[in-house]
Formats: C-alpha cells, sequence, structure tokens
C-alpha cells in the first residue's frame, strides 16, 4: 500500500496538467484532499497523469471531482481507462446531488414541531373516534345476534386480564391501605384524632385508590399486553387474514377482551378495597389498638361504607372500557415493523394512565355536584 501523492505540473504551453501517484482509496487519502482542492483553486486542468497511479477506488474519484469543479480533462485517461470511469460516475452523481437543506432558525423549528404535534395529535384522535364507531358497531353485531359469541375466546381473557391478575391487585392495594393508615395515624393522633383514621382509611380506599390502583395495574399489564398481542398479529398480516376467510377481526379480538375487562375490573376493584381495608385494619390495630370490630363499626353504622363503595364501583366499569378500547385501538394500529409496535404498546399504556387519571378528576367533579 503505497501512500496517495500528487503534483501539479505546468507545461511550456500554459497547460497545467495533474500527477497522481501511489493508491487513491479511502484508507490512504488522509487530509490530501484538502490539500488538492487549496492547490486547484481557480484553477483549470488540461490532462492527468496515471502512469504512476496504484489502486484506485470512489473515494479517490470524489476527492478529484471536489477539488476540480470544473469538468474533468478529457485528456491523460487512456492508460486507465476503468479509473476514468469512476471518475465519470462520481463525477455525474456529484453533479446532480441534491443541496443539503438549510437549517432552519430556532423559531421556525419550533413553530415546525408545534405544527407536527398538533397535526399528529388531530390525526390520532381522527383515528380513534373511526375505531370507536367500529367498535360500537361491533358492539350492536354481537348483541343483535348472540351466536356469534366466541365463548371460548371470552373465557380465555377472563382468565387473563383478570384471575391472573388477583395476587398483584390484592397485594399492591394492601400496602397502599396500610401506608394510607400510617399517615393517617401519624397525622391524627397528633391532633387527638387517631380514631378518625378508620374513615380516611374508608374514604380513600373505598373512593379512589382501589379502583384507581387497580385500573393503573390493569393499563400496565392489560393494555400493554392487548396491544403487543393485536400488534403483532397486524405484523404477521393474521388479522388481514382474518378478514379474507369471512372473520370480523373486532368480533374476534377486540370484544372478548373489552367483554373480559368490563367483567373482571369491578370484581378487581371490590378486591382491592377488601385488600386495601385490611391493610388499614393491620395499621390502626397494632398502631392505634382499634380492633377490627370496632374499625367496621366505624365504616358501617356512619354511613361510609355503602356511600363510598358505591362512588368507587361506579367508576370501574368506566376505567374498564377505556384501558380496553386504548389497548386495542394501539394494537390495531401497529404497522409493519417491530418499532411501530413498541411505540403502539407503549402509547396504549401511557394513554391509558393518562384517560384514568383524568375521567377521575371528571368523577370527582361530577360527585361533588350530586353530593355523592
Amino acid at each position: 500500500m503505497r501512500p496517495a501523492a500528487y503534483r501539479v505540473v505546468g507545461e511550456d504551453d500554459g497547460r497545467l496538467a495533474l500527477v497522481l501517484a501511489g493508491d487513491w482509496t479511502a484508507r490512504t487519502l488522509g487530509r490530501l484532499p484538502r490539500r488538492l482542492a487549496a492547490e486547484l483553486r481557480n484553477k483549470t486542468l488540461d490532462s492527468v497523469d496515471l502512469s504512476d497511479l496504484g489502486r484506485f477506488d470512489t473515494a479517490g474519484a470524489l476527492a478529484l471531482v471536489q477539488a476540480h469543479p470544473q469538468a474533468m480533462p478529457k485528456e491523460g485517461w487512456n492508460t486507465r481507462p476503468e479509473v476514468k470511469q469512476v471518475v465519470l460516475l462520481v463525477e455525474e452523481l456529484e453533479r446532480h446531488a441534491v443541496e443539503p437543506p438549510r437549517k432552519a432558525d430556532v423559531l421556525t423549528r419550533f413553530f415546525a414541531r408545534v405544527g407536527h404535534g398538533v397535526y399528529d395529535f388531530g390525526a390520532e384522535a381522527w383515528a380513534a373516534f373511526a375505531f370507536l364507531g367500529e367498535l360500537l358497531m361491533a358492539c350492536l353485531r354481537t348483541l343483535t345476534n348472540p351466536t356469534k359469541i366466541r365463548w371460548a375466546a371470552w373465557f380465555s381473557q377472563v382468565e387473563n386480564t383478570g384471575l391472573d391478575a388477583i395476587p398483584i391487585v390484592v397485594v399492591t392495594t394492601f400496602f397502599i391501605g396500610a401506608v394510607v393508615a400510617f399517615i393517617g395515624a401519624d397525622l391524627l393522633t397528633d391532633f387527638g384524632a387517631g380514631v378518625f383514621a378508620v374513615q380516611l382509611i374508608g374514604v380513600a380506599v373505598f373512593r379512589e385508590f382501589a379502583v384507581v390502583i387497580t385500573a393503573v395495574l390493569l393499563a400496565g399489564r392489560s393494555a400493554s399486553s392487548f396491544a403487543a398481542e393485536i400488534g403483532s398479529m397486524k405484523m404477521n398480516q393474521e388479522v388481514d387474514a382474518m378478514r379474507v376467510m369471512g372473520v370480523d377481526p373486532f368480533q374476534a379480538l377486540v370484544i372478548p377482551r373489552l367483554a373480559a375487562l368490563l367483567l373482571m375490573l369491578p370484581l378487581l376493584t371490590f378486591l382491592a378495597m377488601v385488600s386495601g381495608l385490611i391493610g388499614g385494619i393491620v395499621v390502626t390495630w397494632t398502631q392505634l389498638n382499634l380492633g377490627p370490630s370496632f374499625f367496621l363499626q366505624r365504616l358501617v353504622l356512619d354511613g361510609y361504607m355503602p356511600q363510598h363503595m358505591l362512588a368507587g364501583m361506579v367508576k370501574a366499569p368506566v376505567f374498564a372500557i377505556v384501558v380496553a378500547a386504548i389497548g386495542c385501538r394501539q394494537g390495531m394500529a401497529v404497522g409493519g415493523d417491530v418499532e411501530s409496535l413498541g411505540k403502539r404498546v407503549t402509547a396504549a399504556v401511557v394513554q391509558s394512565i393518562f384517560a384514568i387519571i383524568a375521567l377521575d378528576a371528571v368523577f370527582a367533579l361530577l360527585f361533588m355536584r350530586i353530593g355523592l
């Protein structure tokens, strides 16, 4: 391997010749293209000398073309016709190359990002409403023709989304109830009102924590699962194959998941309420010496349990519909690549949790209005 070298020779008649020597390859050029470009600035070559040229590749050709903006000379290529072909090819590509776009200023880039964000939000909202319309029509078809219900898929989804989630929901809400009891007992005891920790636990667990924590857990567990399962079927063109065979994908994929979550989320919410109360009872019994009988008596006789339990249970079906619809909608929107699948699974979890928190705020305002 010889290093690349060159000489610019002026002939007696005023013509300029470029003499190439060594190997003009990507590994041997180094900083030579810059020196060559500086030396040939405002000069026009009349011929090239390739007699001492070794190996040559497209990197060498690009260095020649960029150093000599004018058309390459026609003389001197006969000794190495293959070099001429490479140089002409690179010259043609370089001359017709599209100029890189000018870098926009900060303000332009900011408004461009805002515009893209608004457009993406509108497109996502439009697709969501379209999916909701298809889902409503599929539900109506299911109700008018119950013989098309796929009971095997329904029971399978009930087990996957509901029964398998019982341990994590129960354990999580138990510790949530215990934490609320610790905080309530610590704060209220300072004011001599430690007994009211029972009401605090009841209100917090029944109205908010049980249903919200359960819905958030299912958003991370079931919504992502729905998006991944349906999305992988979309990637493998199984959904298209179902349509070709005359099977409605909404009947086979979406409705069973929606029905399973609609059935199991209220049940899981009830178990979460019981588990949260048990966590609160354990803490109040050990910290405040308030036994389970006194704890339950305060909740039942003072009217806290039925009212606040109703407020929590009303939210469960709505959260179930939202989580199932978002998970299935993101799964049906998956494209043909793995990157799209990852984005849609992430979007399913994020949108589900955001929708749960937003709807919980709406329910809080609504309950405050009606006095529940």
